[in-house]
C-alpha cells in the first residue's frame, strides 16, 4: 500500500473530533502515512510497565480521519544562494 500525502504534520496543531478525547488540543508529534495514525501530545496516554524505568505514560496512535487541523506546523525556511549581479558591459 502506497503512504499518502496528508495535510497534519509533525509540529501542526489539531483537535480531536471523535472519541474519548473528543475536543482536546495538541501538537502533533508523528505522522505514520502508511497506517493513516497520528500521535497527539496529551491525546490516547497509555501507561506502560518497565522493569527499568517503572510506570511510563506514553500517547498512542489515533487515526487520521478523528483529528481536524486547526493550526498548521511553521514552514522552514530554505537556505537560498545569492546571485551575483552580472556586469553588463
Amino acid at each position: 500500500m502506497k503512504a499518502k500525502k496528508l495535510k497534519i504534520r509533525t509540529g501542526a496543531t489539531v483537535e480531536v473530533v471523535t472519541g474519548d478525547d473528543k475536543g482536546k488540543r495538541g501538537a502533533v508529534l508523528s505522522v505514520d502515512t502508511r497506517l493513516m495514525k497520528v500521535r497527539v501530545q496529551g491525546v490516547r496516554v497509555q501507561k506502560k510497565h518497565d522493569k527499568k524505568e517503572g510506570i511510563v505514560s506514553k500517547e498512542g496512535p489515533i487515526d487520521y480521519s478523528n483529528v481536524k487541523l486547526v493550526s498548521a506546523a511553521a514552514k522552514a525556511k530554505k537556505k537560498t544562494a545569492k546571485k551575483k549581479a552580472s556586469a553588463k558591459a
